[in-house]
């Protein structure tokens, strides 16, 4: 069993307490890391700092942050295998998948690397004797806290642009699942960013967090996580008008249209709800299916989930545990919830006999106004239910608070498009689920958050634009 340390300033840092990592396929501890103090996180803090007000970020010339950009995903890419069966093992995710997390994180580095030499300002025009011109210049010290759920790629999604746009970066790494963003940051070690540019801390979020969220020296927030987490955080930040960005939870609906492809809507059901054993805040969390193929498309998904293989990332099941016993309770808790409000379970609603953190892939059919309808699972839970037609449809998958993402399949071109367009969220996908990627930009509206998240428009919220007016 290995323990593993905090980054800060440019050193691997033990501390007095440890955190226990267990391996949600065992219930066995996997490994230790040492848990953060709020002095580790003043120290994390002042490196940032220090690093900002001595300009060894912003003061280079672009080209050379494009280069240390370009050499981390390198480094990355050479520890992925190594750094996938630790996040496998913590986390619960196929090899498969854990690895595609950190070659994830490699390309948005190479990305954002793109883009570090290319953040030009613009003239503007303002008569014979006037010279005006604007620039972007990076927001300072970014605080940057990552979830559980894909640590190793939200992490490189946030920390990526705001190294290339000249920030320095305090982290604060999961409890739950904080491994893999050590071998994340080994890999960034080696590649030439200053001391103190990158910092990562793993402690409780109601110390550690708190505490980094309201320092003194935080000049933007980035969160990825709950609801209830986000908008304590956005109170505070409030106080000080902190630009933060928020990446928040999602109900998400896909609208199966009567002339859908069933082969479609079935493999984008199994990767939208079952992959990462529905621990993804844009999963498919709910399928509205038009009543002519309603029996049809239904009895086939349920098929489907009672066909998938339940067990371990490292025996690369189709369906993995759930990332805690705290999570595995809950969501079954939620599975009852929506018995005893009358919803109809198809399949799964059980944890299997099994060591690990396991839930049953399940099928709920429900109405629209259950709370299993309405609130975020978090696990491997789908919620189908018929439509009328497209009005209603879309009146449904609109109908909770949140905005993340959502889906219509449909062959159509115009109709699929005409119902897309009268969605809320920030990304919709047609005909295959998660369709977009890293050059696509991500975020939600309502409970779902503010900001974006990946593409070309993401690295500007880790700048400020400042603007000279001279006059000759």
């Amino acid at each position: 069993m290995t323990h593993y340390l905090n980054f800060i300033n440019g050193q691997w840092c033990d501390s007095h307490t440890h955190i226990s990592v267990i391996n949600p396929a065992t219930a066995q501890e996997y490994s230790t890391i040492a848990s953060a103090s709020v002095d580790d996180a003043n120290n994390a803090m002042l490196a940032a700092r220090q690093c900002i007000s001595r300009g060894l970020l912003s003061d280079v010339r672009p080209a050379v942050r494009t280069t240390w950009m370009l050499d981390a995903a390198k480094a990355i890419k050479e520890i992925a295998d190594e750094g996938a069966l630790a996040l496998c093992r913590e986390n619960g995710k196929t090899l498969a998948d854990a690895k595609d997390e950190f070659l994830e994180a490699a390309r948005y580095f190479e990305y954002y690397g793109g883009m570090a030499d290319k953040l030009e300002g613009t003239s503007i025009p303002l008569g014979k004797n006037y010279i005006d011109f604007t620039q972007y210049i990076p927001m300072g010290v970014s605080v940057q806290i990552v979830p559980w759920n894909f640590p190793v790629s939200i992490c490189a999604r946030s920390l990526a642009p705001a190294l290339a746009a000249g920030n320095a970066v305090v982290i604060k790494s999961p409890e739950i699942s904080p491994v893999g963003m050590v071998y994340l940051v080994r890999a960034l070690e080696s590649v030439g960013f200053p001391r103190g540019a990158i910092n990562l801390l793993c402690g409780k979020g109601s110390v550690v967090g708190s505490h980094l969220v309201e320092h003194n020296d935080v000049n933007q927030i980035v969160f990825t996580g709950s609801v209830p987490t986000g908008q304590r955080i956005l109170k505070g930040a409030a106080e000080r008008a902190t630009p933060s960005v928020m990446e928040l939870g999602g109900k998400s609906a896909a609208i199966v249209l009567k002339d859908a492809a069933t082969e479609k809507v079935i493999s984008s059901v199994q990767t939208g709800i079952f992959f990462n054993a529905g621990q993804v805040c844009s999963a498919m969390s709910r399928l509205l299916i038009d009543k002519a193929r309603y029996e049809e498309i239904k009895s086939a998904v349920v098929t489907m989930a009672e066909n998938l293989v339940i067990g371990s990332g490292e025996e690369q099941a189709d369906l993995t545990p759930v990332v805690s016993q705290a999570q595995q309770i809950s969501v079954l808790a939620m599975i009852e919830q929506a018995k005893k409000e009358g919803a109809t379970i198809l399949c799964g609603g059980y944890a299997p006999d099994l060591a690990g953190y396991y839930v049953a892939p399940t099928v709920i059919e429900a109405t629209p106004d259950m709370s299993i309808s309405q609130q975020e699972v978090f696990g491997p839970v789908l919620v189908i239910m018929p439509f009328e037609d497209e009005q209603q449809a879309v009146k449904i998958a609109n109908g909770t608070e949140f905005g993340l993402v959502a889906g219509v399949f449909g062959e159509a071109l115009n109709q699929t498009l005409q119902v897309a367009q009268q969605l809320r969220g920030g990304q919709v996908f047609i005909n295959e689920w998660f369709a977009g990627g890293i050059e696509t930009p991500f975020g939600g509206v309502g409970l779902s958050g503010f900001g974006r998240e990946k593409g070309q428009e993401a690295i500007y919220s880790y700048m400020q634009t400042r603007n000279i007016a001279i006059r000759l």
